[in-house]
């Protein structure tokens, strides 16, 4: 018998005709994206928007929807660079159907994205954002009559050891090298260098160093204690539906009392451009941005005060100072007077644990479940512009999450595991108990019978 006779040959065909590809059925979560995207009319407008960015001629590019539909991926699937996203989306014969590609289609790959990104604006970016507040009011998602604000750090895409002085254009090894041959020191080694860098002061100033890379990207402390260059997100919440109203970014170092203003400021344009639709379909609050929540960072005798002037209620915890000395400061007095009686009521501690449970679960969301809390992208115009669309996606999951039980695709996986492990669970305890019963009807009778 001749090799190969009588078993079955592995020869495939070479060509297969794209009619007769496999067609995914499409991810129920994303299908149910897509509708909501459908319903409020996205691809018409982005198109809208991001005419003036093309050119009637030359090579044709991917539609903009699609752009901003991958980076609303990156905050669906956690994914945290756009390299990520561009492979995932490859990959996935539901993220290829969420885009519109098919299998004989190549995705836009990760430089296609950051061509787009260089090329949209980020006032465009800022619209995307404003229309996913519209979709949320729509859905009467939005009262608006009570903001929440808090900021966390982002991980720079910036190493330490990559400071430069801003003086001498020096490295940190070459800076303390310097100062080593300056102290007497010719041939200092390792041991030498670190040596006199434990014991100068400040050896961490932003006043002094910065990342040639990224000049944004600022030294701080995070959160665990370990030093980073990092950026501060800082987001403005509504306190009844934990909808993001306005997302801003600023240095590392720049203080709460300082950027509290252009947040809260913020959060009341965007309002504001959605406010005519939303109160006449009486989906916002009619006094909203009435009243400021905050925590302890960001109390100070000029931010109550002028939250105060601007007739907004402030609800901002107040560290313990001890005795305070108001001669000559009686606005600031009776505006930290008037804050301090509305914290210490039923509705200003109502409102204190509000705030850690939404504006928290806006940040882990966002930056830890999200995959954004290290940075891939250098300069704030460029993060901004992946944050701005990243956090729309947090919103939209809000009207995931009202209309169908769940806002992310792990969320929809696990609830179906629940359900299931739920009918398990349902059934084991009925069989258990058939069981027991049968054993008890099957020797009862012995019993008796020995008794």
């Amino acid at each position: 018998m001749a090799m190969g006779e009588g078993e079955q040959s592995n020869q495939r065909e070479m060509w297969i005709a794209t009619d007769a590809l496999v067609k995914a059925p499409g991810h129920p979560f994303y299908c149910r994206l897509n509708q909501i995207l459908r319903q409020q009319g996205f691809d018409a407008h982005v198109s809208s928007l991001c005419e003036k960015f093309y050119a009637e001629t030359g090579r044709p590019s991917i539609p903009p929807a699609v752009y901003f539909r991958m980076l609303m991926i990156g905050y669906f699937e956690g994914l945290d660079s756009e390299r990520r996203i561009a492979w995932n989306c490859a990959d996935s014969f539901s993220l290829r159907e969420f885009l519109g590609y098919s299998l004989v289609e190549h995705t836009p790959d990760h430089s296609t994205l950051s061509r787009i990104r260089q090329r949209i604006n980020v006032e465009t970016h800022q619209e995307i954002f404003n229309w996913a507040l519209k979709a949320l009011a729509q859905e009467d998602l939005i009262s608006g009559k009570t903001v929440g604000v808090d900021a966390t750090t982002l991980e720079a895409n910036a190493a330490m050891r990559s400071l430069h002085r801003r003086d001498t254009g020096e490295k940190y090894d070459e800076f303390l090298t310097r100062l080593a041959k300056e102290s007497g020191i010719e041939t200092p080694t390792r041991e030498d260098l670190a040596k006199l860098d434990k014991k100068r002061k400040n050896k961490g100033s932003n006043d002094d160093w910065q990342n040639p890379h990224d000049p944004d990207a600022q030294i701080t402390q995070m959160k665990d204690g370990r030093t980073h260059l990092a950026h501060k997100a800082e987001h403005a919440v509504d306190m009844d539906s934990g909808a993001v109203l306005a997302v801003t970014l600023q240095g590392a170092i720049v203080g709460d009392t300082t950027s509290i203003t252009e947040t809260f400021g913020m959060a009341l344009e965007n309002l504001e451009i959605i406010s005519e639709e939303a109160q006449a379909a009486g989906h916002l609050h009619p006094r909203w941005g009435d009243e400021l929540v905050a925590d302890k960072g960001y109390h100070s005798n000029d931010v109550v005060s002028d939250f105060s002037e601007m007739s907004v209620r402030t609800y901002v915890s107040e560290p313990n100072r001890g005795r305070r000395r108001w001669e000559g400061k009686a606005e600031a007095r009776e505006a930290v007077y008037a804050n301090r009686r509305r914290i210490k009521g039923a509705r200003g501690r109502r409102l204190m644990r509000r705030r850690g449970e939404l504006i928290e679960r806006s940040f882990a969301h966002c930056y830890e479940t999200g995959g954004m809390r290290r940075t891939h992208l250098r300069g704030h115009p460029n993060i901004l512009k992946r944050l701005l669309i990243h956090v729309a996606a947090f919103d939209l999951s809000l009207i995931l999450r009202k209309l169908f039980g769940f806002g992310t695709p792990r969320e929809m996986a696990n609830a179906a595991k629940s359900i299931i492990f739920g009918v398990f669970a349902v059934v084991g305890s009925y069989t258990a108990r058939y069981h027991h019963h049968d054993c008890k009807n099957t020797f009862e009778p012995l019993f008796q019978a020995a008794a």
